[in-house]
């Protein structure tokens, strides 16, 4: 059994009783073995598998947890166990609930705000205060549903008290966004967590107990999901010192007053380090203790053997550090998969993978820019979610902002059109409109709230007479909608031909490979080139573009790749959608984020940029960030090294012209000491 192999501490925490427990869970003492642990003894005394919530971040983390229950259990018993991240659970869950949603990505969801937000002309409304963008106020009002329980105007004009004059644009952009996802069934990650909190709230859904991993992460919002839940047991494993996630609106309070909130809590400790040396932990601890202490604790290290001490390494020039680390890497004897160069800025990461390229070293990237986040890869999700779905305008409109001359609003007219044409049905409208004339598309003006738009007028059809169209697209009636030019109308006519030709295809796979071969598609990979190969001076760089297309169409291939065991379109969207972030790509060194690293563990470990400035980052610190934060940002980073360590800092950025000092963090670890006047 589990229970047998757990030390005292993980015993302790794992048999407690019924309750509220929270169990302080430090980096490396073995967290994933007491939740295993935990859940054994669940099982053991008969509490009835379906009754059991497993939360965790990542999809991955809570199937690893179950493989090891699987080992003691039979599958028929583990498979019954509710587990899986907030937002999957809470999406399977409105799913049985029979809510029809249709789950969409920020990405979509911020061109669908932004061509709301494109209708209102601030410029032509005499405010002194200049409007905050469309990106920003669209993250803004995420990060608002994350963080608190008021009221977005009370909580928008605390935080930005000059804005008040156009608070009411604002709300009624939130407003207009928010009924247009409900018309269409469409949720954010945010969304799914908000209807299951009100689902529960009315719900006879009663679970015999709930266990969160990572809870130090939890914003407002889950934590007000998990007090919704009726439950007769909290299990909740963190860490203080890992919350790292406060620019996501992670609410460290979440933990801090465990104590206080939940009635006859009980707080356990796990203080056995199996992961790290002894001086690796200590260089740790030197640092992270500088933080205010909220739950005492001191590490015991429990690895013997081999000791090698944390190396700094200072360099006279950025991209020498960079040269350095490579060589270093070259001449190790750990496997690449088991080697890890942590950063603080994404930008670290570009000098590191040129140069390990340059010696010939694979590596792959991960906290970055996900595969799935690529404008290729979306397109082609986004092609088989308007199949899926035929009321995804936001599919459509991300589909047909690549149409030269269409920006997002002229796209959401065109979807608004089809669907008037087909009488509720967009391929019918497409493929064989029924209705003949333009609907009335824009909304009656108002200009308080910035509204100036005039009704559309009808456009003459004989203007693309030149075109070499089909009869039927020259018969459809959006060559009437005024502002479609020429190239709109091509790449519509590209779009058509592809719906024509999957009329009958059912295999995700199969309509992947003929979307890749497609007209449309081309015209998708020659724009993402040439924008990818574009000099300053305006030219085109042929031999990157050329590389640029060959990126494309690898990534494109290796989605179709990825859709193979999938026979339905559908699952295999929602798969993509779901657990797309945590999929990687590629093989070799890893280049991670801290806050991608969170979770790790490898032999050989290397942090760059330690330098004021870039780590502790001063800019993320003035946008509402804190020392604290970095600190144990450096602490994450620093306890995924089992037994190699490598700290490393430049004195100057010679492309930049910058010079720098080092990282204040070195200094608390020990590592350089303040020289005397």
């Amino acid at each position: 059994m589990p229970l047998s192999t757990l030390n005292e501490e993980q015993l302790s925490a794992a048999t407690a009783p019924t309750g509220n427990n929270l169990i302080i869970a430090s980096a490396g003492t073995g967290k994933t073995s007491t939740i295993v642990g935990r859940i054994a003894k669940l099982l053991k005394s008969g509490t009835e598998p379906s009754k059991i919530l497993l939360l965790t971040f990542t999809n991955k983390a809570a199937g690893e947890m179950l493989e090891r229950v699987g080992r003691y259990f039979p599958s028929s018993v583990v498979n019954k166990i509710e587990s899986g991240t907030f937002h999957a659970v809470s999406y399977r869950w409105l799913k049985q609930m029979n809510h029809n949603i249709t789950l969409k990505q920020p990405g979509e969801l911020k061109t669908l705000f932004r061509s709301i937000y494109e209708k209102r002309h601030f410029k032509r409304l005499n405010h002194d205060v200049e409007a905050f963008s469309s990106t920003y106020l669209y993250e803004q009002f995420n990060l608002y549903q994350n963080a608190s329980l008021d009221g977005f105007d009370v909580w928008f004009i605390e935080k930005y008290p000059d804005h008040k004059p156009l608070i009411d644009i604002y709300m009624n952009i939130i407003d207009e966004y928010e009924e247009t996802k409900d018309n269409f069934g469409f949720v954010s990650f945010n969304d799914l967590l908000l209807k299951m909190r009100d689902r529960l709230l009315i719900s006879e859904l009663e679970m015999d107990e709930v266990l969160v991993d990572e809870y130090q992460d939890t914003n407002t919002l889950q934590n007000s999901l998990i007090d919704s839940m009726k439950k007769k047991s909290l299990f909740c494993v963190g860490d203080y010192d890992q919350s790292i996630y406060a620019f996501n609106g992670a609410n460290i309070q979440n933990i801090a007053t465990f104590g206080k909130r939940y009635e006859n809590a009980t707080v356990f400790t796990l203080s056995k380090n199996y992961r790290s040396t002894a001086t690796i932990l200590s260089l740790a601890n030197r640092v992270i203790e500088r933080n205010e202490r909220i739950y005492p604790k001191k590490l015991i290290v429990t690895i013997q053997g081999k000791n090698n001490p944390p190396r700094l390494f200072g360099h006279q020039e950025l991209f020498d550090q960079y040269q350095a680390i490579s060589k270093n890497i070259k001449n190790s004897y750990t496997p690449s998969n088991d080697i890890a160069v942590i950063f603080r800025n994404n930008a670290s990461a570009d000098g590191v993978e040129a140069s390990l390229r340059e010696l010939g070293i694979t590596c792959k990237r991960k906290g970055g820019n996900s595969f799935f986040e690529a404008k290729e890869v979306k397109f082609l999700l986004d092609m088989l979610s308007l199949v899926v779905n035929h009321k995804d305008m936001m599919a459509f409109i991300h589909i047909f902002e690549y149409g030269k001359g269409i920006g997002s609003a002229l796209s959401k007219e065109m979807f608004e059109c089809f669907r008037h044409f087909g009488e509720g049905h967009l391929f019918t409208g497409i493929l064989s409109p029924r209705v003949f004339n333009l609907p009335k598309l824009n909304p009656n003006k108002n200009l308080q709230l910035g509204l100036f738009d005039d009704d559309t007028e009808i456009g003459s059809v004989s203007r693309f007479a030149k075109l070499p169209l089909s009869e039927h697209i020259r018969s459809n009636p959006i060559l009437k909608h005024p502002k479609l030019t020429d190239d709109g109308v091509l790449f519509f006519s590209a779009y058509y031909d592809y719906i024509k030709s999957i009329k009958n295809v059912k295999s995700p796979q199969h309509m992947l490979a003929k979307l890749i071969d497609s007209t449309l598609y081309g015209s998708v990979i020659e724009m993402l080139s040439n924008q990818r190969a574009k000099l300053k001076s305006g030219e085109i760089d042929q031999d990157k573009k050329a590389l640029a297309k060959e990126r494309i169409i690898r990534k494109a291939r290796l989605l179709k790749d990825l859709s193979a065991p999938y026979k339905e379109v559908g699952r295999f969207v929602n798969a993509m959608v779901l657990g797309g972030n945590e999929l990687s790509e590629g093989d070799g060194v890893n280049l991670l984020t801290v806050h991608a690293s969170k979770g790790l563990e490898f032999t050989e470990v290397y942090i760059t940029d330690l330098m004021d400035g870039r780590f502790p980052n001063t800019k993320l610190m003035g946008k509402g960030g804190s020392l604290d934060e970095e600190r144990r940002l450096f602490y994450v980073a620093v306890t995924r090294a089992k037994e190699k360590l490598y700290l490393s800092y430049a004195k100057h950025d010679k492309v930049k012209k910058l010079d720098f000092k080092p990282s204040p963090f070195l200094y608390e670890a020990g590592l350089l000491k303040i020289k005397s006047d």
